[in-house]
């Protein structure tokens, strides 16, 4: 046999290991659920922890909102007091005579339905029941704030699967190519072209190839614990997810800005902190008027005493009146209390202020990054184009013996990194994209 027919039967079997290989890779991913992202985002909209923490304070705020809660319905209370007692008793009367008596019995039973009524405090109980709405709107701000912030981490961790699953790809294809170095400096030292040292280099460079292989699989394990634990599902579930990533290429900072004003849900918090402030002025000067409450009832009294000019009494009845109070001089608490509540005012406008200003600086900084980022996949997907290429040729090269060891490993390694760097420039990419519209509360979910 010809080193011809050798060189044809070698790449026959390479071509057909490679196909088994895939065979086995294709069978055992589809044994695996294949996880999309929205499949990812609903399943942590149900599931995941801190979102139904939220979603139970948000629902905790809107039930506070009632006019009772506030103040504004009368209360209505029923009471019953029942007090006995056994004592030895003496009385002396004016003309000097006594009675005495001992063990003598006592009881006294009173109970019956009082009815309150606060109708008049300056408007303090309205102001109360706005702030109470303002808090309700709170807590809802603040469940789309802990949505946004675990869609955002399941999007990150999804696409971060997605590029190292690429790299898992480039690492096996370079695995392969490394067998075929191996078996091609086994034969070219076997006829007699090539040295022992040729073989050892091959080898050692396969040896290595395969442990940075293992190592990125714990990697990629260890991330789908990660996105499981997001998901707030057993994290030993296995699943694979989709190879593309979609980066939209069309945002605009004039128009992220825009709905970050609208939607960027720290900036809609500071924004009601500050009308619960005002709110809450109201409730401070409200002290400065009178408080007007209505009082009715109906009430039953017995008693009963061993010893007296009275064994028996009961009575019942319909009772009503009103109080009223105002608050004349308090040591000037007054006036502190206003002074309070209107720096607190003050103090929840600076907060808008800074968080308009913080946010601004975020959007600005993160769509440079989208910008940049955006560049770098068109550049590096040129770069794995060519190395691709410079790897074929130089492939074909070492198999006719016109080409070192050496230069055939870089043009590996070049093509591996080209690889990688392009999916780590999508998935940077892909990130600027979630950041920013998180920052403009715009992730669609």
């Amino acid at each position: 046999m010809n080193s011809g027919q050798k060189k044809n039967n070698m790449n026959i079997k390479n071509i057909y290991c490679t196909l088994i290989v895939l065979f086995f890779c294709i069978v055992k991913t589809n044994a695996q659920e294949v996880l999309t992202i929205e499949e990812a985002m609903k399943i942590a909209l149900e599931n995941n922890f801190e979102i139904k923490i939220a979603k139970n304070n948000s629902t905790i705020s809107e039930t506070n909102v009632t006019v009772g809660n506030a103040g504004i319905l009368p209360t209505a209370t029923a009471n019953i007091v029942d007090n006995n007692s056994v004592t030895n008793s003496t009385q002396v009367r004016q003309d000097g005579t006594s009675t005495t008596l001992n063990n003598a019995k006592n009881n006294s039973l009173t109970y019956g339905v009082s009815l309150g009524w606060t109708v008049f405090d300056g408007m303090r109980m309205f102001a109360r029941y706005d702030q109470l709405k303002e808090l309700q709107k709170l807590g809802d701000a603040e469940l789309k704030r802990t949505i946004l912030v675990k869609i955002g981490q399941v999007n990150s961790a999804y696409y971060d699967l997605v590029q190292q699953q690429h790299q898992l790809a480039a690492l096996d294809t370079t695995i392969v190519i490394s067998k075929q170095r191996v078996e091609l400096a086994q034969n070219r030292f076997t006829i007699g072209k090539a040295s022992k040292l040729e073989v050892l280099n091959a080898q050692v460079d396969l040896n290595t190839d395969q442990v940075t292989l293992l190592r990125q699989k714990e990697s990629y394990a260890n991330a789908k614990i990660l996105l499981n634990q997001y998901l707030a599902r057993d994290p030993k579930i296995n699943f694979t997810v989709t190879d593309i990533v979609t980066v939209d290429e069309k945002l605009v900072l004039a128009d992220l800005m825009d709905l970050a004003q609208k939607q960027n849900p720290a900036l809609e918090s500071q924004i009601i902190n500050k009308r619960i402030a005002e709110l809450q002025l109201k409730q401070v000067k409200a002290s400065r008027y009178p408080t007007v409450n209505l009082t009715s009832g109906y009430n039953f009294a017995e008693s009963q005493s061993s010893l007296g000019f009275t064994s028996e009494n009961s009575s019942r009845g319909f009772t009503y009146g009103f109080n009223a109070s105002m608050n004349i001089f308090d040591g000037f608490n007054q006036h502190r209390n206003e002074k309070v509540a209107k720096l607190q005012i003050e103090n929840s406008q600076i907060a808008i202020d800074q968080q308009n200003t913080i946010l601004n600086t975020q959007l600005s900084t993160a769509f440079q990054t989208y910008l940049t980022n955006l560049e770098l996949i068109d550049l590096e997907e040129n770069n794995e184009a060519i190395a691709r290429q410079n790897l074929e040729i130089t492939l074909d090269k070492f198999r006719i013996g016109t080409i070192t060891t050496i230069d055939f490993r870089t043009a590996q390694l070049n093509y591996v990194n080209a690889k990688v760097r392009y999916s780590n420039a999508q998935y940077e990419a892909k990130l600027s994209e979630i950041a920013l519209k998180e920052l403009a509360g715009n992730i669609n979910f």
